[in-house]
């Protein structure tokens, strides 16, 4: 799967300032756009701005493309309160449609990459765990947004819980990436960067909770005791 990834990143990017570039031809500047001129041409674009960015993370988001680049382009183009709210429904938006793509076609189209020792330690907490286990799966860096779609589909996770620990989970994260994105302006609530310390850190006891917790299939076997 690296060199779907690997494409699908080069056609984020290039889309992405193709997208850029229309708009500053459409707003008559003759050169690259600097930070602020990007702000007031996504602003003189008006509701299309924040539509065809949702849009375009959405299409990008499903398949295994990293959702960095676009989190940090909202905070860029829209600053840190309006960049995250976008990012988080076009993460919503994209982890439904992968969840509901896998469940509606059975699981074939990834059935055969869940066979991996992680993938098969994820799928068990989510389906024994619910809400608490997709919540603090979506805190940790090394599982890929795409591929907790795709296992949740697969496994018997259903689908409120599914949803509310995906927002819940990738707020953190979104929250700090958002401001980083929005850094570059020198504007930076600074009550935006608590928020993200304070739930990462009670992400963290999830995580911690979650990986401790037994599953079925790994509670200790009690020996039988002796007839009488």
């Amino acid at each position: 799967m690296r060199w779907w990834r690997q494409i699908l990143g080069a056609l984020g990017l290039v889309l992405l300032v193709a997208l850029v570039y229309l708009l500053a031809r459409a707003h008559g500047l003759t050169s690259m756009p600097h930070v602020q001129d990007l702000r007031r041409i996504v602003t003189g674009a008006g509701i299309w701005g924040p539509v065809v960015f949702v849009a375009l993370q959405v299409l990008l988001n499903i398949p295994p493309f990293p959702r960095t680049v676009f989190t940090v382009s909202a905070g860029l183009l829209f600053g840190s309160i309006p960049g995250t709210l976008l990012t988080l429904a076009a993460t919503g938006l994209a982890a439904v449609i992968a969840f509901w793509i896998v469940r509606l076609t059975g699981g074939k189209l990834v059935a055969r990459y869940a066979r991996h020792p992680r993938a098969v330690w994820v799928r068990r907490r989510l389906d024994h765990h619910g809400i608490l286990a997709v919540t603090s799966l979506r805190l940790i860096p090394m599982v890929p947004f795409a591929a907790m779609n795709y296992l949740s589909g697969l496994s018997a996770v259903r689908f409120w819980p599914y949803l509310i620990g995906t927002l819940l989970g990738s707020a953190p994260s979104t929250i700090a990436i958002v401001a980083l994105g929005d850094a570059v302006t020198g504007h930076v609530p600074p009550a935006l960067l608590a928020v993200s310390a304070t739930c990462a850190a009670v992400g963290l006891v999830g995580v911690v909770v979650a990986a401790r917790r037994p599953v079925p299939d790994e509670e200790p076997v009690r020996a039988e005791e002796p007839a009488a």
